[in-house]
């Protein structure tokens, strides 16, 4: 029963941070955030993509560029539906949709982890929304059981750590100066962006989920971090691994914030290139799957 509630609590926190602290963040660093796993989706649709006609469900739409992408290939006889934890990110996308013109895309706030879906697709995408999930299995499970026999999923999560250091530097800076507090207030985003880094952790949950032809695909390419490195500073500083320990702490460690932050701009100062902007390596996997026949 412990547990039970314990996955609970742990749901509502992700969606309370995604609603919350994160939606204001990711809004912020939109255009460097979006830029830098756009490449990654891009790959992942070349690869799978979805047919023309096809009825598309797209996981953790977010603010919904990725569902607007889906519709694009799917055709006016086909039909993209997002999905996403976070009210706030959820209106975002119906009315940017909404303005651009967009009909064949439909959004609606769901927790994937409980849901039930009412209609079936014959694909499923996501770009980056799959590594937050308290209960993987049981997400990737309804998902699978709203798809048509046969129905393909393709997603797209990140690697280990050391294949995109300059996360993962950040969090060596962090960890430096604090370790995760016992007591905290702000909510968590949930298990993390590695949470599916492992390629045996990965199938696992996909078999247990009910999927076979389970593949992965390893895509290395270049993130732009930021413009410049003060910009790169503060995304790292605002949302990932290391931004994460300091949310926890809040107004608790300010006084460190000015240390962690040069410790930062020198750690990140590697990744500089001529004009200024800041690109380092990033490294995801592609992984395709289907329901059974």
């Amino acid at each position: 029963m412990g547990d039970e509630v314990r996955i609970v609590e742990d749901n509502v926190d992700a969606t309370e941070a995604w609603n919350g602290p994160l939606f204001d963040v990711w809004m912020e660093f939109r255009e460097i955030l979006t830029g830098g796993v756009c490449g990654h989706g891009e790959h992942a649709l070349a690869l799978e993509p979805p047919r023309e006609g096809d009825r598309v469900l797209d996981i953790g739409c977010g603010l919904g560029d990725t569902t607007v992408r889906l519709a694009q290939q799917v055709g006016a006889g086909g039909h993209a539906h997002g999905v996403d934890v976070a009210p706030r990110m959820i209106k975002t996308a119906v009315d940017e949709a909404a303005e651009a013109g967009i009909h064949n895309v439909t959004f609606a706030t769901c927790d994937v982890e409980s849901a039930t879906f009412q209609d079936t697709f014959d694909y499923a995408f996501s770009r980056m929304g799959t590594m937050f999930f308290a209960r993987p299995v049981a997400a990737l499970r309804n998902v699978r059981e709203a798809l048509a026999p046969g129905g393909r999923l393709n997603m797209v999560v990140w690697r280990r750590k050391l294949d995109n250091e300059f996360l993962h530097r950040a969090e060596l800076v962090v960890a430096e100066y604090l370790e995760e507090p016992e007591d905290y207030d702000a909510p968590r985003c949930g298990p993390g962006p590695f949470s599916m880094a492992n390629a045996d952790t990965v199938t696992d949950v996909l078999r247990a989920a009910g999927y076979e032809n389970i593949r992965l695909g390893r895509v290395d390419l270049p993130y732009k971090v930021g413009d410049d490195l003060e910009q790169a500073v503060a995304m790292n500083l605002a949302i990932g691994p290391a931004a994460e320990v300091l949310r926890l702490w809040g107004d608790r460690v300010d006084e460190l914030r000015p240390k962690i932050a040069a410790d930062l701009r020198a750690a990140l100062a590697d990744y500089v290139v001529t004009g200024g902007a800041v690109f380092a390596s990033s490294s995801t996997w592609i992984v395709t799957a289907a329901a059974p026949r």
